[in-house]
């Protein structure tokens, strides 16, 4: 039985190693807000973190992640107040909402790397998650308001700890 650190969790499942990732969260962990998309890893719905790197679970195997770090939209943050997902309430993204866990994880993982990204940063990194209500400019400004969140709340630690 594969031992699994999801969110936080260390879990045991029972799967064959080539099992995709996907398919264990969803079905055996209940964790539904990782959504299947195209099965292919073509839209980015279905996107986790594994040892913080953004991933398509559907193309996943579960053996390649045995003993690694999973983060899935629900351990995104506790609360699910990620300023990402502020932003993205904010700046009004969600229509039909189902690309948005997969378009948040895939932006969380350049904000973790790139506080204030460029708008072409953010495109280049975002190329591949698809939306079919073609809602890219207000992702994009979410994005966007996120990152100048994440710099001010960092700074305002800063002045603290000074």
């Amino acid at each position: 039985m594969p031992q699994l650190t999801i969110n936080g969790r260390n879990m045991s499942v029972e799967a064959a190693a080539d099992t995709p990732l996907l398919w264990v969260i969803r079905e055996q962990l209940q964790m539904t807000g990782t959504k299947f998309g195209c099965g292919a890893g073509l839209c980015g719905a279905c996107t986790v973190h594994v040892d913080g790197e953004a991933v398509r679970s559907c193309q996943t195997a579960l053996g390649d992640v045995a003993g690694k770090k999973i983060t899935t939209i629900e351990g995104l943050s506790e609360k699910g107040d990620h300023p990402l997902q502020k932003a993205w309430i904010a700046e009004q993204v969600p229509q039909c909402g189902y690309c948005q866990s997969g378009q948040i994880m895939q932006a969380a993982s350049l904000l973790a790397t790139n506080t204030n990204p460029s708008k072409d940063e953010v495109v280049a990194h975002m190329d591949g998650n698809l939306c079919r209500c073609m809602t890219y400019s207000r992702i994009q400004r979410a994005i966007m308001r996120a990152a100048s969140e994440m710099r001010t709340a960092s700074a305002a630690t800063d002045r603290r700890h000074t």
